[in-house]
């Protein structure tokens, strides 16, 4: 059986979000990545563009809402999943709250971005969801250890630096 059969959805999108991270890296940004999903679709994909863009806020999750949101024609994102190689920053978090993003699905979580060097706030996205009052679904851990793969990958790139 290929990876491909008999993977769950959600290990289907997140492998897509990996694909957009692994793209990012071999463009010299750094390694994460985010799709939106609605009704078994992908609306948009995107990579963390912080470097080629020299905007702190150009996070993957934050590129595929604007994507979504201009393809869709809207900023109502009701009825999307967004699906992210690594637990949402609280600026990411936020947007999706904002943007109503039904569910976030994230692969590693703050402890891993930060053991590889970036300046997280150690916010976990189920705190936020909690105290905010956010009806944003939360999931984590899917496929972690390929997501956690993407930091490793990134490292050996030496393409590009944390922030």
């Amino acid at each position: 059986m290929s990876r491909m059969q008999g993977q769950s959805p959600h290990e289907k999108y997140m492998r897509r979000a990996i694909a957009k991270a692994r793209a990012g890296i071999a463009g010299g940004q750094t390694p994460f990545g985010a799709c939106v999903v609605r009704d078994g679709a992908v609306i948009s994909a995107a990579h963390n563009t912080v470097w080629r863009d020299c905007d702190i806020t150009s996070h993957a999750e934050v590129a595929a809402i604007r994507k979504a949101c201009r393809k869709l024609g809207t900023v109502d994102l009701s009825g999307c999943t967004v699906y992210t190689t690594c637990e949402p920053c609280p600026m990411c978090f936020s947007a999706c709250h904002w943007a109503r993003v039904s569910a976030v699905v994230y692969g590693a979580d703050i402890a891993d971005a930060q053991a590889a060097g970036f300046n997280e706030l150690t916010i976990p996205a189920l705190t936020m969801k909690l105290i905010g009052g956010s009806g944003v679904a939360v999931t984590g851990g899917v496929l972690r250890n390929e997501n956690r793969e993407l930091f490793r990958e990134w490292r050996k790139a030496k393409k590009s630096k944390t922030y």
